[in-house]
């Protein structure tokens, strides 16, 4: 088979409206960093000792498909070795998502919805990041203060400036 066959095979595979939900012994995790030689960090949404492991890109996916930290994929367990811990069976597109968040089948670690709730504040806006969060309390009345101080010394000059006129 060329190369330019393979390519097309392995992408129409990729492409596939296959929206299986995972097997038991498949695993959502997340691309956490590339590691060289088709290996990958990935965390998993399960919370415990081992939430980071290596994963190993299959032969049918080398220099066909590409995948960058924050992608999805699935992955099977493999019982050789220590560091690599699975491989990779499907890399997971936006669509896929969207059907795994409907079967309910998608982890709640993943969800954009629960990123969305751990940006906003108390008024439900969002917080932005660039800047330090201050508790506004002790301003309230500072500015309050200065308020004041400002229209005391603005009566007077009305004052004179009134006078000024006549």
């Amino acid at each position: 088979m060329s190369r330019v066959t393979k390519i097309k095979h392995v992408l129409k595979e990729q492409e596939a409206d296959d929206f299986d939900v995972p097997k038991e012994n498949q695993q959502i995790v997340r691309i956490v960093a590339s590691r060289g030689n088709n290996l990958h960090e990935v965390e998993t949404a399960q919370v415990g000792e081992e939430d980071r492991f290596l994963v190993s890109m299959p032969v049918k996916f080398r220099k066909n498909v590409w995948i960058k930290r924050g992608d999805f994929v699935l992955v099977e367990p493999i019982e050789e070795g220590n560091k690599v811990k699975a491989e990779i069976c499907r890399i997971l597109t936006p669509e896929h998502v969207k059907v795994f968040e409907k079967e309910g089948v998608w982890p709640r670690k993943f969800s954009k919805k629960r990123d969305l709730e751990e940006d906003l504040d108390e008024d439900g806006l969002f917080r932005n990041t660039n800047r330090k969060y201050v508790a506004q309390g002790s301003d309230d009345d500072d500015e309050e203060d200065d308020e004041e101080d400002t229209d005391d010394e603005d009566e007077p000059s009305r004052e004179t400036n009134i006078a000024q006129k006549q």
